[in-house]
């Protein structure tokens, strides 16, 4: 036997709270999909009259009723309505009007840090969402955190004792969250030569600690404190007038109030550490938001993830001029 029990049930940690907000039928399918699939999961599709799908290896696939996988969408379990309102009555906890504010932005976090996205009919007051209804599509994203996936980083992020600002550029899906947690609880913890210091997040989408009920799911740090939920530039603002952190850590910048309070916490002597979508340093120049950040030289560390080795392989750290690029080789 290739995998010893203990491996495959960690490697499955994320299964229960999953299952627990699905039907009987999608979750037997889910349940029988084969390990190596179902270890590296990483999204299961929910469209109501479409097929199940998930997301695993970089690869999307059509799943059966038996748990069977492939690309071929007719032999695949087509969702019902009944299953697409089992779901939401599951993920709000019978309550849905209680998750009002979650279900307005689009998601709900789950125990465990997993997160369900929804799409439906918006409903708007006065030109903003007040609501969602006809919830139809749902997107179970698993969250995963990895032990070390900072460890690849942090002897650039240093300049003796003092943290750099650092900017994290990558296309979607190629593990900025994952470092940002892991470089979160480095930094709070601290290590061999770093006592550590504390570390304030600002979590717009519940992504980096991936709290539930106020609760951090991921390993941020023993002297980390969240802000979940809350809008980046608010959030940024809050956490200096209340948690005085040494370092402030977010994920997805790119609106003009973020850049304005990124400036702030600056100016109150607060390390940053962020990440924002881009490919590599050239996209980042060629938008007017990132564009302005970068040339401004506040990031003392400029990181680029892609997948040359694999999903969040290091591919280029560059100095606060791009003029120096620290790495002779991707890593990962």
């Amino acid at each position: 036997m290739l995998d010893s029990l203990p491996k495959k049930e960690s490697a499955l940690h994320w299964q229960q709270p999953i299952l627990n907000a699905l039907p009987n039928t999608i979750q037997e399918a889910i349940r029988k999909l084969p390990f190596t699939i179902a270890r590296d999961l990483e999204e299961i599709r929910i469209r109501e009259n479409r097929p199940l799908m998930i997301h695993s290896h970089g690869r999307d696939y059509f799943v059966t009723k038996d748990g069977n996988i492939g690309s071929c969408a007719e032999a695949a379990y087509y969702i019902s309505a009944d299953d697409t309102n089992q779901i939401l009555q599951l993920v709000s906890n019978y309550s849905i009007y209680a998750f009002d504010e979650e279900i307005r932005n689009g998601y709900l976090t789950l125990r465990g840090g997993h997160r369900v996205g929804m799409a439906g009919k918006t409903v708007l007051e006065n030109g903003q969402i007040r609501t969602m209804k006809y919830i139809k599509s749902f997107n179970f994203r698993i969250s995963r955190e990895v032990i070390g996936a900072a460890d690849k980083i942090m002897p650039y992020l240093f300049s003796g004792q003092n943290i750099l600002h650092t900017l994290i550029l990558s296309p979607p899906q190629m593990g900025k969250t994952t470092l940002l947690r892991d470089i979160s609880r480095k930094v709070s913890d601290g290590f061999t030569g770093f006592q550590g210091v504390k570390v304030g997040i600002v979590d717009e989408r519940s992504e980096i600690a991936g709290c539930w009920q106020g609760l951090p799911q991921k390993s941020v740090g023993m002297k980390t404190d969240v802000l979940d939920g809350c809008p980046k530039a608010t959030g940024i603002m809050m956490m200096i007038r209340s948690m005085s952190p040494r370092v402030i850590i977010t994920d997805e910048i790119g609106r003009t109030e973020d850049a304005a309070a990124i400036q702030e916490a600056l100016n109150a002597g607060i390390c940053i550490i962020a990440s924002a979508h881009a490919s590599d340093i050239q996209d980042a120049l060629a938008r007017p938001f990132l564009s302005r950040l970068l040339e401004s030289r506040i990031f003392e560390r400029i990181a680029v993830l892609g997948n040359s080795l694999g999903v969040g392989t290091l591919e280029k750290i560059y100095t606060s001029d791009f003029s120096t690029q620290l790495l002779s080789k991707p890593v990962r």
